[in-house]
């Protein structure tokens, strides 16, 4: 009966449009009064779960990112890749794409992404002839790179969601992420020059700027794109941890963006600050009334229960996983990301491994479909951005977006299927 209410009460609160941290707070405090235990509960469970030393990451990576959103990084990072792949056919859509992974890697939020890069080439995009659909779709799956990525907030949030079940450390979802990235890149590139062909999209005048260009514009993005290295090189030699190399990644975004490019003005800062402020609450409330949540499917063997379920069908490994990211996909359309990892990792994970999949591979599994979830309606953030900027409707976006779902279908079944994607690096620096 507990776990009826549990489940009735979050959908029903879902579908009125209650907001996500609302309604797994408000389904908990049902359950709670239904069990007949001290409601008290539920806070001390919130409460414990923010209380992780290992989540003063979270705001200096949002904070971080926000600095190179409003810091004037991502133009210098399109130009240089305009001078790489701008003079190809629908080049500026593979621009748009590099700069978006480039950008992501930076930053580390797929909604910063879409911000600081769609901002600058959709509307370029429109201009030399680029439908608004094509531009926007370009753009916003691009975006979906970042979620990977070592700068990534979402790391954090998956090792938190993964305690008591397994031992998954930051680092190893740092470089579990890069391979993944690049194939997911590539898969997008490939979409972007395969509809420009199909459109019959122009060559951009001008042709190959020459090396000598490319050399120019990658050392003017040079100071932005170090902050990868920095963290992952950082961490690899000992020099700090995980939680600490965010610290760094805000020192370093503050001295590029006031000393090295001088373009991070006053009323940028208090925006940067204002905004990572709000991401974070948002993060942090939903961390811990997930943890109240999270307390009530343990106790009530929702893992095991949806196991046994998911086994009443098959118990061949490949149609296990295929059923993960199906259920993955659909519950990312309905959730946001952080609550969909927190909601959904202590369900699913035990049932990978229990057929074999490694946690720190399901949790580029899932970061991917939880990125594939922003890019759906009807909670899909990033889409949402992306057409506002491109003024476009999501529904005439979502008639043309069939190549690009293809790319990021093709990126996630070949990370699912074949783990040395996403394992072979960390295995190399173990």
């Amino acid at each position: 009966m507990e776990l009826t209410i549990l489940a009735v009460s979050f959908t029903v609160l879902l579908l009125l449009g209650v907001p996500v941290a609302f309604a797994i707070g408000l389904s908990s405090v049902a359950t709670i009064l239904a069990a007949g235990l001290p409601i008290a509960v539920v806070f001390q469970k919130m409460v414990g779960g923010m209380q992780v030393f290992s989540f003063l990451a979270i705001p200096f990576f949002v904070f971080a990112g926000e600095l190179m959103l409003y810091g004037g990084i991502a133009e210098r990072i399109v130009r240089f890749a305009n001078s790489l792949v701008g003079h190809v056919k629908g080049g500026l859509g593979m621009s748009n794409v590099l700069g978006c992974t480039i950008f992501g890697g930076v930053a580390g939020s797929p909604l910063a992404d879409v911000s600081a890069i769609g901002s600058v080439m959709i509307p370029l995009m429109k201009k030399d002839g680029y439908d608004a659909d094509y531009a926007v779709n370009v753009t916003t799956h691009a975006a979906l790179v970042g979620a990977i990525m070592p700068t990534s907030h979402n790391l954090i949030i998956f090792t938190l969601a993964t305690s008591g079940i397994a031992s998954v450390s930051v680092l190893s979802l740092m470089l579990a992420g890069l391979v993944p990235a690049i194939l997911l890149t590539l898969c997008n590139l490939a979409a972007a020059y395969w509809v420009a062909v199909k459109r019959g999209y122009p060559v951009r005048p001008g042709g190959f700027g020459g090396w000598a260009a490319v050399l120019a514009a990658f050392l003017a993005s040079l100071p932005g794109l170090l902050v990868v290295v920095i963290i992952l090189g950082g961490i690899l030699s000992g020099a700090f941890t995980a939680t600490e190399s965010a610290s760094i990644a805000v020192a370093w975004a503050l001295l590029i963006t006031t000393l090295v490019y001088k373009s991070l003005t006053w009323d940028n800062f208090l925006k940067a600050c204002a905004k990572a402020c709000k991401t974070t609450g948002v993060v942090l409330l939903l961390i811990g009334i997930s943890a109240a949540f999270g307390y009530f499917m343990a106790l009530y063997e929702v893992p095991q229960k949806t196991g046994e379920l998911m086994q009443s069908i098959s118990t061949e490994p490949w149609v296990i996983f295929l059923m993960i990211n199906l259920l993955l996909f659909v519950l990312g359309t309905f959730l946001d990301m952080a609550a969909t990892i927190l909601i959904c990792t202590p369900i699913f994970l035990p049932i990978a491994m229990q057929f074999g999949m490694d946690p720190v591979q399901f949790g580029i599994i899932m970061l991917i479909n939880c990125a594939l979830g922003l890019n759906t309606p009807p909670v899909g953030s990033v889409q949402f951005v992306g057409c506002a900027i491109g003024g476009i409707s999501v529904g005439q976006v979502m008639r043309t977006i069939g190549p690009f779902y293809g790319a990021l279908a093709v990126c996630l079944l070949l990370v699912t299927y074949v783990p040395a994607f996403s394992l072979w690096l960390p295995g190399l620096f173990k």
